[in-house]
């Protein structure tokens, strides 16, 4: 399931489209005797590594390629390596943290919280029957699919955003609703419960969008950029383009967005790397790499959201993502000295 979420980040952006798929997850792992930490990790962790090192990714290598005069998506044998690298490096992490947690389930951040979830939401008698797997079941399952299939094909080839994807969303739930059987009165009853539960996430996306209007309307962000770039000038190209990704990882805090970043940056980061010897290519993926910090700062509309639908606080999240952050930075600074040295432009 990383996997797929990761594949789905690398090459149509996946990102705000997480968010339903919260809902889905958290009880999955909470059934198979997981916690909510799992739950956010495999979609949040997943799509936010593959859109960091993403190869075809037209919202941040697309964008920023064609800032920099660089042909579109060029490049992708070395991009194809990052994105099996870091995917490799999520899915480990991920896995040592489920097998301590099968040994020790109280090593769990969220161990008390699952433990009433599932008491209140009576996980053994939902999950522990003989319930027969109908052909109703497999219709639903099927239409879930299909609309992961129209979700993918309406970002590619027309250009969907968050109206789109919600509208696509509501109806596949209208739809799976009416073949599951539900009545009007069911169905309407259900989609208010779950609108009611999206409350607290709007409003937190609300406010962590805040931040990126307050600062680029206040052009606290071109101050920050203009203070930071010169300290990007090394006369190694490996530390210059190290130093560029550091300085991408901090813009990030404040603008998350791949397309945002790289209208941006780019056109600073790409004369920069000329006067620095390092390759527009590599200064992309520099670009590219100062993502992985998606997955923790509490800046990003999609992580605080995502939290929010699992119930887990950003602290308790933070303490635990702690050490992968620093895992896939140091593999940001390590993919970016092959580059350097076999000349990749």
């Amino acid at each position: 399931m990383i996997l797929m979420f990761s594949l789905g980040g690398a090459t149509f952006g996946m990102n705000e489209e997480i968010i339903p798929f919260v809902l889905i997850i958290v009880p999955i792992c909470l059934a198979l005797g997981y916690d909510s930490i799992v739950g956010v990790a495999i979609p949040l962790v997943g799509a936010h590594v593959g859109f960091a090192s993403a190869f075809l990714n037209p919202f941040n290598v697309g964008i920023a390629q064609g800032i920099a005069g660089v042909p579109l998506f060029s490049g992708i044998g070395y991009r194809i390596i990052c994105w099996i690298i870091s995917t490799i490096a999520a899915i480990l992490f991920i896995n040592y943290y489920v097998k301590k947690l099968q040994k020790k389930p109280e090593i769990s951040p969220t161990f008390h919280e699952d433990n009433e979830r599932r008491k209140n939401e009576n996980f053994e008698s939902t999950y522990n029957n003989d319930n027969h797997f109908s052909s109703r079941h497999k219709i639903v399952l099927l239409t879930f699919a299909l609309s992961l299939v129209l979700l993918v094909v309406g970002v590619i080839e027309f250009g969907w955003y968050i109206e789109e994807i919600a509208g696509m969303f509501f109806i596949m739930g209208i739809l799976v609703g009416i073949i599951g059987g539900l009545s009007s009165d069911v169905l309407i009853k259900s989609f208010i419960e779950g609108a009611r539960d999206l409350v607290g996430t709007a409003l937190i996306v609300a406010l962590a969008r805040a931040t990126l209007v307050i600062s680029r309307d206040g052009n606290i962000i071109d101050t920050v950029l203009y203070g930071l770039s010169p300290y990007i000038q090394s006369s190694s190209q490996i530390f210059a383009s190290q130093k560029m990704f550091i300085v991408q990882a901090i813009i990030n805090f404040f603008v998350h967005s791949g397309s945002g970043q790289a209208a941006l940056t780019m056109p600073i980061m790409a004369p920069l790397a000329d006067l620095a010897s390092v390759s527009r290519q590599t200064a992309i993926l520099a670009f590219q790499f100062g993502e992985y910090t998606n997955i923790i700062i509490p800046t990003s509309a999609v992580t605080m959201g995502a939290l929010s639908m699992a119930n887990v606080p950003w602290t308790k999240w933070a303490k635990w993502v702690i050490p992968l952050q620093l895992i896939l930075m140091l593999l940001g600074l390590l993919l970016l000295i092959p580059p350097n040295l076999f000349g990749w432009s």
